[in-house]
């Protein structure tokens, strides 16, 4: 087989499976699993997949620069961010994540809402200036440009320092398999850091982030409420994650 044969019989592999285990890829060619694993190199220089352990799965859209996030998915974006800006009670406290789709929580936040939200985003807190109600806390530490918001030891030892009801969190890739994960290794930290001062998670992903996944786990399954999504309640994966005991709130 070519190997631009076998380029196209794995992104094909892979868009029907939602994974490449290499072995099995190598035995069923007839090749060596050397040969798989460049092939799955050279995809992943090219953004078409994330290499893992023993093979691969699909990549994540959501790893580009802030302001090319804000043109993908937007009607998924504004479903999932309704139905966490519903969870956010008056009176309670939320710790809000950056990113495109907490950025559209902050516009589906009742004007009037009396509470309180912690963010490490300076554009989250920024958009919400003229909710007059809203008591706003925003996280210090080095600004992380490609996601806009605060990383590092100054902006962890802040969110230990604050605590709430709730915790409203981005990702980048969710799949089974591989967990929630996103695309560096500080933004993972900070926001596992943020998950464990608040009572509730809920991980906030439309549609093109299911079953994808990126280079950095940010929290195992266990360790969320649940997941606010837009994707179909019939998707293998989001059935896959109710079998694991994910609680999934289906945006409309």
């Amino acid at each position: 087989m070519l190997a631009a044969e076998r380029r196209d019989h794995l992104l094909g592999l892979l868009a029907r499976e939602g994974k490449i285990v290499a072995k099995e890829v190598a035995a069923e060619l007839g090749i060596s699993e050397d040969s798989v694993r460049r092939d799955l190199r050279d995809l992943a220089a090219e953004g078409l997949c994330q290499r893992v352990y023993g093979g691969a799965l699909p990549a994540s859209p959501a790893v580009v620069d802030y302001d090319a996030r804000q043109a993908v998915a937007p009607d998924g974006k504004r479903k999932v961010a309704s139905a966490a800006a519903a969870l956010v009670r008056p009176g309670g406290s939320v710790i809000l994540d950056g990113g495109t789709t907490a950025l559209a929580v902050t516009r589906a936040l009742p004007q009037d809402l009396a509470c309180t939200v912690i963010t490490h985003s300076p554009t989250i807190a920024t958009a919400l200036i003229d909710h007059p109600r809203a008591e706003l806390f925003l996280l210090g530490g080095r600004v992380f440009k490609h996601s806009a918001v605060t990383c590092g030891a100054a902006a962890v030892e802040a969110a230990q320092n604050v605590s709430a009801d709730l915790c409203l969190l981005g990702v980048t890739g969710v799949h089974p398999d591989a967990g929630l994960t996103t695309g560096d290794a500080e933004e993972a930290a900070m926001k596992r850091a943020l998950s464990a001062r608040a009572a509730d998670t809920y991980i906030l992903a439309s549609s093109e982030k299911i079953g994808t996944a990126s280079p950095y786990r940010v929290l195992p399954w266990e360790k969320i409420t649940g997941l606010i999504t837009d994707a179909g309640p019939g998707d293998t994966v989001i059935e896959r994650l109710r079998a694991l005991s994910v609680e999934v709130l289906v945006a409309r």
